[in-house]
């Protein structure tokens, strides 16, 4: 299924069916992007011709809703790397209910030798292990062309300065209220909401 040409609202409802993790850790910081957030990155992409007939790369892939709604919006090659198991088990599940052509790899990110034309994800925001999305951003850059990258607001000055340093630019172009769930036994509140940026980079 190909959803080129129809409108963001289209594809946030075909992003709606994409199963959240059954068995989320804690240590990867396995939280579904909302339907509405990844429709919205994927559509500023999109727009700014990062996506159609190109290669796209979503590190940390988790259960696919990035990489199914690249596919969907007409990416020539939609490729998600993962290191959790359980995680690309379901995302194969979800691809394959949306109708979309993904290639899963296993792999830890540090190690990952591939190259695209863009790369779009939401790492673990480092509440867990701090700097935990550094590793992702870095090989983000060393990747590709383009990078879309959803992280915690409060790390963005780091973040800009990380990627100066790479001698890539960068900039905000988006920002969201992420709401996460109780999803873990330390989590005190019903939901939380923690305001995040979307990231351009641009590496060329």
């Amino acid at each position: 299924m190909n959803l080129k040409g129809m409108k963001k609202k289209d594809l946030e409802i075909a992003l709606q069916k994409v199963e959240p993790f059954l068995c989320p850790s804690p240590d990867l910081e396995q939280y579904s992007t909302p339907a509405s957030i990844a429709a919205d990155m994927l559509f500023t992409a999109y727009s700014q011709g990062d996506i159609e007939g190109l290669t796209v790369l979503d590190l940390g892939c988790g259960t696919g809703i990035l990489a199914i709604g690249a596919a969907l919006l007409g990416a020539a090659q939609v490729i998600g790397v993962d290191k959790d198991g359980k995680a690309l088990e379901q995302a194969a599940a979800n691809i394959s209910r949306a109708e979309a052509i993904v290639q899963l790899v296993r792999a830890e990110v540090q190690g990952l030798e591939l190259r695209a034309d863009t790369v779009i994800m939401n790492p673990p925001f480092g509440a867990q292990r701090r700097h935990a999305d550094r590793p992702f951003l870095e090989k983000a850059i060393q990747a590709s062309d383009v990078v879309y990258s959803l992280h915690n607001a409060n790390t963005q000055d780091f973040l800009l300065n990380l990627v100066f340093s790479r001698g890539a630019q960068g900039e905000i172009q988006k920002r969201y209220k992420f709401e996460i769930p109780h999803t873990f036994a330390f989590h005190k509140k019903a939901k939380k909401d923690v305001e995040v940026v979307l990231l351009r980079i641009q590496t060329r």
